[in-house]
């Protein structure tokens, strides 16, 4: 894993570069988080679609909510970076529709769509 951090006018985001799946379950979250704020000084992360498993995207696993919630719980924002386009269900299109109207969790095509709102958002 690499970490790139981005500054614009004083926000900090952590870039996460990872070739697979690094979020399998929440501790992987928990660490995720960890590192980026006390290795990089980050509470703003963009990870990759590819990053986050199969069962992320099913929402009856429960496993975004659960780790989703973690983000929201330690105020970190996060923006997932793929093509979102082609999803079938309409609960996660509907999920996805929801995270982007608000302010801490977002599913964007691009990472420099991604840097755009995580630079925007205001963390307490």
């Amino acid at each position: 894993m690499e970490i790139i951090v981005h500054e614009k006018n004083g926000s900090r985001v952590a870039v996460v570069h990872a070739p697979g799946i690094m979020l399998n379950e929440v501790q992987d979250a928990l660490d995720l988080m960890a590192t980026a704020d006390y290795t990089h000084g980050c509470r703003k992360v963009v990870l990759c679609r590819r990053n986050l498993p199969d069962a992320f995207f099913s929402l009856k696993t429960g496993l975004a909510g659960e780790i989703l919630q973690k983000f929201s719980n330690y105020g970190v924002a996060l923006a997932v970076v793929g093509d979102f386009s082609g999803i079938q269900s309409r609960s996660l299109r509907d999920f996805i529709r929801e995270c982007n109207w608000g302010s801490q969790v977002f599913f964007v095509s691009s990472e420099e769509e991604a840097l755009g709102n995580l630079h925007s958002v205001e963390l307490p």
